[in-house]
């Protein structure tokens, strides 16, 4: 149980990608994280493929200073979760404390949003690549991989490797 004794917000709204959410947040717990699921709101949430969570808090809940790492799973979510200011901060204060942020596929939109991508590497769906270039990312087609305190992963189909990188960044942090 390699994460016994982190703390890790996992973003969460109506659209989340199913497995991004789910499959981390039950690794992340495998390792003995505790796992707060952060909303707009409680919820419940319903994922592209009907699965349901519920937020445990929400961003202005939260204290950066008390967490080690935060979740973006992807999904149509990122899309809604960036236009709450109260996320985007928390996102941000997170990465200044160099803190572990963990970004997976459409997750990087609210990466964008946050002013934490220029000048990185990142990967994600191909739908948002434009976007990362657009916001002075450097895009870079592979299925996980770790830049500074940025852990970040492509599609539903790269879980694995992303948990792997999630949960390494995670414990050497």
């Amino acid at each position: 149980m390699k994460l016994r004794g982190k703390r890790i917000a996992v973003l969460v709204a109506d659209g989340f990608e199913d497995l991004e959410y789910w499959v981390t947040v039950m690794r992340l717990r495998e390792e003995g994280a505790e796992v707060i699921s952060v909303g707009p709101g409680e919820g419940p949430f319903h994922g592209k493929n009907y699965l349901e969570a519920r937020a445990d808090a929400t961003a202005n809940d939260m204290d950066a200073s008390e967490l080690d790492g935060i979740v973006i799973p992807g999904g149509w979510a990122p899309d809604k979760l960036r236009r709450y200011e109260e996320v985007t901060d928390l996102v941000r204060a997170v990465h200044d404390r160099g803190k572990t942020i963990g970004i997976i596929c459409h997750g990087g939109l609210v990466a964008i949003s946050a002013g934490i991508v220029n000048g990185v590497s990142a990967t994600g769906s191909l739908g948002i690549k434009d976007d990362l270039v657009n916001a002075g990312a450097t895009w870079v087609d592979k299925p996980a991989f770790r830049e500074n305190n940025l852990v970040w992963g492509r599609v539903v189909p790269d879980i694995p490797a992303f948990c792997r990188e999630l949960v390494a960044a995670l414990y050497e942090g």
